[in-house]
Parts: C-alpha cells; sequence; structure tokens
C-alpha cells in the first residue's frame, strides 16, 4: 500500500464528495424536498454550525475507503475498478443510511428515493476518484 497516494485519494474524493453533494442536494429541486421536513433536518444556517464535523468526518472515511480500495485492488483500469468499488460503496450507504433513515425518520419516499440516487452517483465518483488517484 502506498500511503501517501492513499491520502491524496482521500483528499480528493473528499472533494469532489462535497462538490457533488453541493450539486445534488443543494441545488436541485431535492432541496424542497429537505425542507418539508424542518423538525428533522436542519437549517441552512444550522448546518453551518457543525459542517466543520461533517468535513472532518468525511475526510476520515474517505481515507478508510481508499485504504480498503487499495487492499483489495486486484489489477485494471483505476477508473473502472474505482467505479465497481463506489458502486458497491453506494449500495452499502442506500442500505445502511437512506433506507434505514427512511424507516426511521419521519420522510417521504420521494426524498428517500431522490438521496438514494444522489448518494449512488456520490460514491461512483468518489469511487473513480480514489481509484484514478491510487493508480496515477
Amino acid at each position: 500500500m502506498n500511503y501517501t497516494r492513499i491520502a491524496l485519494a482521500a483528499l480528493g474524493a473528499t472533494v469532489v464528495y462535497f462538490i457533488l453533494g453541493g450539486l445534488l442536494f443543494a441545488m436541485t429541486p431535492m432541496v424542497n424536498e429537505f425542507r418539508k421536513y424542518p423538525a428533522v433536518y436542519r437549517s441552512q444556517q444550522d448546518m453551518k454550525r457543525v459542517m466543520p464535523f461533517g468535513m472532518v468526518a468525511i475526510l476520515l472515511s474517505m481515507a478508510v475507503l481508499a485504504a480498503l480500495y487499495a487492499r483489495l485492488y486486484r489489477g485494471g483500469s483505476g477508473v473502472a475498478e474505482g467505479a465497481r468499488f463506489g458502486a458497491l460503496i453506494g449500495g452499502f450507504a442506500i442500505g445502511s443510511f437512506v433506507i434505514h433513515n427512511y424507516v426511521n425518520l419521519n420522510i417521504g419516499l420521494k426524498l428517500t428515493i431522490e438521496q438514494a440516487g444522489a448518494y449512488l452517483v456520490q460514491w461512483i465518483v468518489a469511487g473513480i476518484v480514489i481509484g484514478s488517484i491510487y493508480h496515477g
């Protein structure tokens, strides 16, 4: 394992994850779905207060995923292998986070489906970035 590449892959994936998150969650009609549940989701102003914790948590998560990717990689294109890896992580996130939240939180099916699609895209792209940088 190359620790420098793991760190760079984690940093790159974190940046892409937040850019896509901003585009997919804050700049699409999905933002209106979140607004339907003010008792469940923080306001944008409240999120700004805790955003540094979220940024550190995602960076740590990306470092873990980059290390997992490095341990699991068996050859092939970094882009293709990263996309497959990201799709697996996306599937895990949908089951363990998105649908889990639908069961536990008082949110609608439309928001759940939109989140599932957005997170799948985010994780596939993050996987591609991890694969591309790690094999760069």
